[in-house]
């Protein structure tokens, strides 16, 4: 495999799969389309799964509801240091042969290596005695693999998984000590309520009194399209809302688009407005010269087709990011979710609405629901207005001593080998 076959199988384990304990007994861790609306909606990669038909656990499915950022996973990083520093001192683990898919009832020599990998990281207990045979234990041990990295947890061992196995162990280290920093920086106050979106885990918490009340899978930026790393405040939640198309997707998207499908922006119901705020028909753009970025807006109707869905959660920033929902639910069970143009897609955010909202006795379940089937437009900015952080946090360990890690999307971890390129 090449490297960059490499990174681009690693990619694909970057899924919100679950986080919950995965606890060993008797071990210290706890076991493309042209179309830049389609692209808005739908994630282009959803075959990393080293199974036909496997998705991604749902990020909802957690079982600890300890937060991320909470000095206890500071902690808990801490022993994972310890720990992993121990296995690079002992020469880390051995590498798994790839270029095969094993699961359970198989037999090869290959497994003889996988337990051995499995055992080094506590994910197959020491006590279970060595054979080429992929037992129950071994599917076990590898689902709790899985789990831990983000992939999805069925069993099957291929080259995605192998590839996440092989990175090594002295790369893992430097991960846990790197994001021990940016727990750190974040594990004082953050207030009673506060949203925290994972980037490379695409993954969202919602957190409350302390403990995670909610998580939510997601879509981020892409690796040319970030999703930028920040903490603002929630001020409005707008429900059915238009979509004003930002200036870089009309630059790098439209123009392009509209040379060659002159009725893309009738058929996606996206209306043109001159500086002076009049709308004007596609047709008085010059779509063969950059007219279309002089003080025109574009903006989408409300409707099923929009871009954002039904709801948006803004928060601010100079990014011109803020979290939606889609009309397009099947994306969140893809494996790799870094296809938006920056902002955040949110499975499931009516629950988080109804979060926001819960204070505001103007707006409970039943008005929320009645907004929604009517397809009125109404905003609500919030008061008070509620944390929002978005981290980057690629490796960290819970309580209990389960160790996860993600991808380094955006290369910020300074370890290149594992980021996508």
């Amino acid at each position: 495999m090449s490297r960059r076959s490499m990174l681009r199988a690693l990619a694909g384990g970057v899924a919100a799969s679950a986080f919950g304990s995965l606890a060993l007994p008797g071990f210290a861790f706890a076991a493309n389309s042209d179309d830049p609306v389609q692209q808005m909606l739908q994630s282009s990669f959803g075959e990393a799964s080293d199974g036909f038909d496997a998705g991604p656990t749902s990020a909802a499915s957690v079982r600890t509801t300890e937060p991320i950022l909470s000095p206890s996973t500071a902690m808990a990083v801490e022993q994972a240091i310890a720990q992993y520093s121990d296995i690079v001192a002992r020469g880390g683990w051995p590498e798994v042969p790839a270029g095969q898919k094993l699961s359970l009832g198989m037999q090869d020599p290959t497994v003889v290596i996988l337990r051995q990998r499995l055992q080094v990281t506590g994910d197959l207990a020491p006590s279970i005695p060595s054979s080429s045979t992929f037992d129950s234990y071994v599917d076990a041990a590898v689902r709790r693999f899985q789990a831990r990295h983000g992939l999805p947890a069925d069993g099957i061992l291929g080259d995605t998984t192998v590839a996440m196995m092989n990175i090594p162990a002295n790369i893992r280290l430097g991960q846990l000590q790197t994001n021990l920093v940016r727990l750190k920086a974040m594990s004082g106050s953050l207030g009673d309520r506060y949203v925290m979106v994972n980037v490379p885990a695409a993954a969202i918490e919602v957190v409350d009194g302390g403990r995670v009340v909610s998580r939510h899978t997601a879509v981020v930026g892409k690796i040319d399209r970030e999703t930028p790393i920040l903490n603002s405040k929630i001020y409005r939640i707008s429900f059915n809302p238009n979509w004003t198309v930002p200036a870089s997707i009309i630059r790098k998207d439209l123009i392009p688009l509209m040379q060659k499908q002159p009725d893309y922006l009738t058929k996606k119901h996206i209306r043109i407005y001159d500086p002076a705020g009049t709308e004007v028909p596609p047709t008085s753009i010059d779509w063969t010269t950059d007219q279309a970025t002089k003080g025109y807006m574009f903006r989408q109707d409300p409707g099923d087709f929009n871009s954002l869905g039904t709801v948006r959660i803004s928060f601010h920033n100079d990014e011109d990011v803020y979290m939606h929902d889609t009309p397009l639910k099947d994306i969140f069970g893809n494996v790799e979710r870094f296809d938006s143009s920056g902002c955040i897609r949110v499975q499931n955010v009516r629950q988080v609405i109804a979060w926001l909202l819960r204070d505001n006795p103007d707006f409970p379940r039943s008005r929320i629901d009645e907004i929604f089937k009517s397809g009125e437009q109404v905003n609500v900015n919030l008061k008070p207005e509620i944390p929002v952080f978005l981290e980057y946090i690629t490796a960290w360990s819970t309580p209990d001593g389960a160790v996860y890690f993600r991808n380094d999307i955006y290369n910020r971890d300074g370890v290149g080998q594992i980021a996508l390129q």
